[in-house]
């Protein structure tokens, strides 16, 4: 069997689960996190512990067990912790600013880029050149920071562009004379 699905999933105090057939729902300080489970795996709670079995012991079945036990995890660090993505914007005049549900990018264009927040993700800027986005939904908040990030890529001879705080990007030698 799957090694990720051999590992219990520890619930904290004050995250509460709830299993209603395919269906688990997960509740916390943070928020509120569902998901359906695939028929091929079957989830058992037992005290504040949750274990995901395969159904049946073939290689699919076994390998979905481990990607379900992954997701179901997410949740209960989601909405008990929630998860966080920290950009910074470098270069000239690029700048930052979270207005509402709405996140409006100066980054060197003719004109300024403003990006719609989706339901469920929260982002601030604590300075006009830093960005984090933050939620429950994993998924979710790598998805708008790198939505956020694909709107100016750090470019590898000046290292202009919008990059992940634990980024490292490799710089280039300029061309020879």
């Amino acid at each position: 069997m799957s090694r990720v699905a051999k590992q219990p999933i520890t619930v904290p105090k004050g995250v509460e689960v709830n299993i209603d057939g395919r269906k688990v729902a997960v509740k916390g300080a943070k928020g509120v996190a569902e998901m359906a489970v695939n028929e091929l795996v079957a989830v058992d709670r037992q005290d504040a512990e949750l274990r995901l079995v395969a159904v049946v012991e073939d290689k699919k079945s076994i390998a979905m067990a481990g990607t379900m036990r992954a997701l179901l995890n997410n949740m209960v660090v989601g909405v008990s912790e929630g998860f966080e993505r920290q950009l910074e914007l470098r270069g000239v005049g690029y700048r930052a600013q979270a207005q509402g549900k709405t996140v409006n990018l100066t980054l060197g264009f003719s004109h300024p880029i403003n990006y719609a927040v989706p339901d469920g993700v929260e982002v601030e800027t604590p300075s006009q050149t830093q960005i984090v986005v933050r939620g429950v939904d994993k998924q979710k908040v790598g998805q708008v920071a790198a939505e956020l990030r694909a709107y100016r890529p750090p470019e590898p001879y000046k290292g202009k562009g919008v990059r992940y705080s634990d980024e490292r990007v490799v710089m280039k030698e300029a061309k020879k004379k």
